[in-house]
């Protein structure tokens, strides 16, 4: 069985953020999703699971960040091409996202970045892939 990752990430109104992602073409998966949770499948083996700050912090004893003020963690996610960065960073961005940081691009890299409706930091990167072989 490959490995998979569950990213557990707080948020404010869960159905805001669930219907957000849905506009960027994810889906959750409804067993393992209730009215406190959502399991926003990213990939096969990648899932996050979005939790109202309430659930999250039954699994916690530290306080949850705002993330709106302090960023614990930035999420990056892969994208085929360089249209498909743009695609899913205009598309976060048309449906509530917030801006974060500048284009990356060096040629053989290109890279964007939003925030989702809880502030959370989402990286997309489009990488040649004969310079992730070392080719270029």
């Amino acid at each position: 069985m490959a490995q998979m990752i569950f990213v557990n990430l707080p948020v404010k109104d869960l159905e805001t953020t669930v219907g957000f992602f849905g506009k960027l073409g994810f889906t959750t998966n409804p067993a393992f999703s209730d009215d406190r949770t959502a399991c926003l499948v990213i990939s096969d083996t990648i899932f996050a699971m979005l939790m109202t700050e309430p659930r999250f912090k039954e699994f916690t004893k530290k306080d949850v960040v705002d993330a709106s003020k302090a960023t614990e963690v930035i999420l990056a996610l892969s994208a085929d091409s360089r249209e498909k960065v743009d695609e899913i960073v205009d598309a976060a961005l048309a449906s509530g996202g917030f801006p974060a940081g500048e284009t990356q691009d060096m040629g053989f890299m290109y890279g964007r970045s939003f925030q989702d409706p809880d502030h959370h930091i989402w990286e997309v990167m489009w990488m040649d892939p004969a310079a992730a072989e070392g080719q270029a």
